[in-house]
């Protein structure tokens, strides 16, 4: 028997030397020391030798155990070495070699568009002004001349929180909260994120932007709105563009007018973005209606006012000649690098 131990350590460390591979050598230490391995299978049958020829096989045995027990170890650690060393090798970075720079993120093109609006009203005296876009519905309608029956409201699809709380279907409830707060002379630029429950289309989408404007002192006249919207369009469009007034209703404002801007990408002769009119719509606008100074506690005796908004969306996609009003939101960078 002690023969047979010899012979299993000799074949054992013989292959160990061998293996080539940690899940060979897996393999080996099962064959060799597993539950049915070869060297188990000797401990195993000691009860039939007598007393001290158990003893003296049984120390035998456990020795060669622990010997192939540090041999598989050592070599299992060298097969982890081999690997440690080959994935330094793979993954060895050549320091002397150029960095990588990050990439440059985009401004989005409503962004843009917000920035250059706000900028050019700045330099025109007027600042700017936020509010919430969780509104109360006073805000929202009632203070501004649109009390619950009316037809007006039916434009405004919205998202109902609470029977008094909504979503902001417009940027116009700023301007009333201005005026809450800060009485006249005043000029503001409210842009801002607005939602209605519009079907998603190729020009309609349930979130949106505006930017409004509002200026309130004594003696302003449609003449003031004409010229601040006439040297608008010049710096937003270029100094050859021209800007016309239609009559139009706006329940917040009396008289209330649409403007257009000639087009800046055929100067008005008619094209496919201006839909051969030669004119594209921007906005809305007029004189702040008397009722709605009433909400707010300004005389319209004294005080006399005008209004006027715009959608950023609209602007965006007629300036830069996108089709679909869904690609400002996908977060596409294919499309947003383009700006």
């Amino acid at each position: 028997m002690i023969d047979q131990l010899s012979a299993i350590k000799n074949r054992a460390q013989e292959n160990i030397n061998k293996v080539s591979s940690e899940k060979d050598l897996e393999q080996l230490r099962v064959d060799f020391l597993g539950k049915k391995g070869e060297l188990t299978q000797v401990l195993k049958s000691l009860g039939i030798l007598d007393e001290e020829m158990r003893r003296k096989v049984g120390q035998i045995a456990n020795e060669i155990k622990e010997f192939l027990q540090q041999e598989i170890q050592e070599k299992k650690q060298y097969f982890q070495n081999q690997f440690q060393q080959k994935k330094l090798r793979e993954e060895t970075i050549d320091i002397t070699l150029p960095g990588r720079k990050p990439p440059r993120g985009h401004v989005h093109p409503i962004t843009q568009i917000i920035s250059e609006i706000t900028h050019i009203f700045k330099r025109m005296g007027f600042q700017l002004a936020e509010g919430p876009e969780l509104e109360d519905e006073y805000y929202n309608f009632d203070a501004l001349n649109l009390p619950p029956h009316h037809p007006a409201r039916d434009d405004h699809d919205s998202f109902y929180i609470t029977s008094k709380k909504l979503l902001r279907t417009q940027t116009s409830p700023v301007q009333i909260r201005v005026m809450e707060k800060q009485k006249p002379p005043l000029a503001i630029i409210s842009p801002g994120r607005c939602f209605r429950r519009d079907a998603q289309d190729a020009t309609h989408s349930h979130t949106f932007h505006q930017i409004e404007g509002l200026s309130v002192d004594r003696n302003i006249s449609f003449a003031d709105l004409k010229g601040v919207l006439h040297l608008f369009g010049k710096q937003m469009f270029g100094s050859k563009t021209k800007v016309r007034f239609r009559p139009d209703f706006f329940p917040f404002t009396e008289p209330s007018a649409e403007f257009a801007v000639s087009c800046f990408i055929c100067g008005g002769k008619g094209c496919r973005v201006c839909k051969k009119t030669g004119w594209i719509e921007i906005g809305g606008c007029g004189l702040v209606d008397p009722a709605v100074f009433g909400f707010v506690n300004i005389d319209p005796e004294i005080y006399s006012g005008y209004a006027f908004g715009m959608g950023i969306e609209r602007l965006a996609m007629v300036r830069y000649g996108i089709p679909d009003i869904r690609l400002f939101y996908e977060n596409d960078l294919r499309f947003l690098k383009q700006f």
